[in-house]
């Protein structure tokens, strides 16, 4: 590179247009004795809630997605929330199962009802899994009227 060309590079970094800093002017009547700095508390919350690397237990993964069933509106809501919960590498526990049903049934979505079981089929690792699965949701499964596609379907299975 020529002895010029580095001259206009720095050149053009001297030029650059300098970040405005913005200045909050706090009024003659209020002393900064009075005045509450809520970013830094709200900032150093956000940190510790919200850490990238942090590791969610799966009674903390239970319990969020109990919540977010429970306030699901519309079907796409329900899909998403169950795409987002199966994602995970583990099965979720039965509340969250139910709580999805439940959903399921409050938005009238009778079929993704029934895909939730196969979605409990594809992630358990075997046949005995899914059978304890079967057995803890019976009593929900009958209350909502949901069949297993292994019911409607006994030829594909």
């Amino acid at each position: 590179m020529q002895c010029t060309s580095l001259l206009r590079i720095a050149a053009r970094a001297a030029r650059a247009p300098q970040p405005r800093v913005a200045r909050v002017q706090v009024p003659a009547r209020c002393s900064l004795s009075q005045t509450r700095t809520f970013v830094a508390s709200a900032r150093l919350a956000d940190v510790d809630a919200h850490d990238p690397h942090h590791e969610e237990s799966f009674e903390e993964f239970t319990a969020r997605y109990e919540k977010e069933f429970d306030g699901v509106q519309d079907v796409f809501e329900l899909q998403r929330n169950l795409n987002n919960a199966f994602a995970y590498d583990l099965v979720p526990s039965p509340s969250v199962i139910i709580a999805a049903l439940k959903a399921a049934r409050r938005v009238n979505d009778f079929p993704t009802a029934v895909r939730v079981f196969e979605g409990i089929k594809a992630k358990v690792e075997n046949k005995g899994q899914y059978d304890e699965y079967l057995q803890e949701l019976e009593s929900i499964r009958q209350e909502l009227g949901i069949e297993l596609k292994e019911a409607m379907y006994p030829e594909s299975s």
